[in-house]
């Protein structure tokens, strides 16, 4: 049985830094809000999460607890498990239809769907990945400083992760499992600055309790490390906001305003899914942003339906 909600000011996909930052926006500006979540976040396998002022060192879930809790003293947002699956409507009556068979209306969307990560294809890779085995020297580079890392990435982005992880340490070899994808003039400095770098195909990373110990190549080579830094392969964590005419980048990201605004009418999105800087702290501006965006076009059209 379909069960259709009465309309509501916003329905926002994603219950990450971005759609709870928006709630929180949204739901002191007076606004009816509705949340719909699966509560499966990309940075559920992290333990940590960093570099977000007032909650460094939080856990994912420890950090969602606490702002749904600080969230629930704004009566007009409420939260639903639950996944979107199908989107109608225009500007102003939206049609939500979740897994479950609820039918949200709304009168702006505000996609927060964040990216997720593709199968990882080296073995043994999964079993380190958020325990010793990261994406972002900023957001972990801190607890792995001076240590003997592996930086597993290949052409001009193995480069540019070189000049960022070097602010951490210097002790570490770039593996790029397989041809390098190199020009000359990045090859050469990459050598200027002393950095080992072996293209032989990895055969797999040894590990214990997720801790990594050695990143062993198909050529025999035997690497010990502490930690590792790779190369995500990453996906839009949906597919409605291209289904819906939004315009997205060759990465998968919405194309978005300073406020968060689309080129559909009515239609918002912020967060990872509206960027490439991967922060928690970074998603939730954009995730306030895009409520004062919401807010303020809600507002506008109420004024002036009034004039």
């Amino acid at each position: 049985m379909i069960i259709v909600e009465q309309l509501i000011d916003v329905a926002i996909i994603g219950g990450g830094p971005a759609g709870m930052n928006a709630a929180l926006v949204l739901g002191r500006a007076r606004k009816s809000v509705v949340v719909i979540d699966e509560g499966r976040p990309r940075n559920r396998v992290t333990r940590e999460t960093h570099g977000f002022l007032t909650r460094d060192g939080i856990s994912p879930s420890e950090f969602r607890h606490v702002a749904r809790e600080q969230i629930s003293a704004y009566p007009s947002v409420r939260f639903v498990t639950d996944a979107a699956v199908s989107i109608t409507g225009t500007d102003g009556n939206f049609h939500v239809t979740t897994a479950q068979g609820t039918t949200y209306r709304s009168k702006k969307l505000l996609f927060a769907v964040g990216m997720k990560d593709l199968p990882l294809d080296i073995n043994g890779l999964a079993d380190v990945y958020g325990k010793s085995g990261f994406v972002c020297p900023y957001c972990d580079g801190w607890e792995l400083r001076d240590q003997s890392l592996v930086l597993i990435a290949k052409g001009a982005r193995a480069l540019h992760m070189a000049k960022i992880l070097s602010g951490w340490t210097k002790q570490f070899t770039i593996c790029t499992d397989g041809p390098d994808e190199w020009t000359d003039e990045e090859r050469e400095e990459l050598k200027q600055h002393n950095v080992p770098t072996l293209d032989s195909p990895i055969r797999r990373i040894e590990s214990s309790d997720g801790m990594v110990q050695l990143v062993v190549l198909e050529d025999g080579s035997r690497i010990p490390c502490t930690g590792i830094f790779f190369t995500p392969k990453l996906a839009a964590g949906s597919d409605l906001p291209q289904a819906l005419g939004c315009k997205i980048t060759e990465a998968g990201t919405v194309i978005v305003d300073a406020f968060g605004k689309t080129n559909v009418p009515g239609i918002y999105s912020a967060g990872d899914a509206a960027t490439e800087l991967y922060q928690a702290i970074t998603a939730a501006s954009l995730g306030a942003l895009a409520g004062v965006g919401i807010n303020n076009e809600l507002l506008a059209a109420a004024w002036s339906s009034k004039s």
